[in-house]
């Protein structure tokens, strides 16, 4: 298996915590990869058309990965970093089966940056 520390998901109690570089305004609704920030955290990339302005963006990552991960939306809520780029957004459910789940989709090994 990959490094942990190059996966952007911790497991918790409620499920798992994803951390999140969100770009408001990016042109399109997508996923584009993890990446390594300068303190060695790793994020998944981020991008939403919508502002962010009154939770809009927020709501539209919430939905992106609600879609992408083929998850309910009440199951992706945010857990902290509502004004802010940096978001942890929480995904509850079963945490072996979500980061099984991750790990095929996003792949610790796929990083950018």
């Amino acid at each position: 298996m990959s490094n942990p520390a190059a996966r952007p998901w911790r497991e918790t109690k409620e499920g798992i915590a994803l951390d999140v570089r969100l770009t408001p305004r990016g042109g399109r609704d997508a996923l584009d990869g993890v990446e390594t920030l300068a303190d060695g955290r790793a994020v998944l990339k981020a991008r939403v058309r919508a502002a962010p302005t009154e939770g809009e963006a927020n709501t539209a990552l919430i939905r992106l990965l609600a879609q992408e991960f083929g998850l309910p939306r009440s199951q992706v809520t945010l857990a902290s970093g509502a004004t802010a780029r940096l978001k942890t957004i929480a995904l509850s459910g079963n945490a072996a089966a979500i980061a099984t789940m991750l790990e095929t989709r996003l792949g610790a090994g796929r990083q950018t940056g």
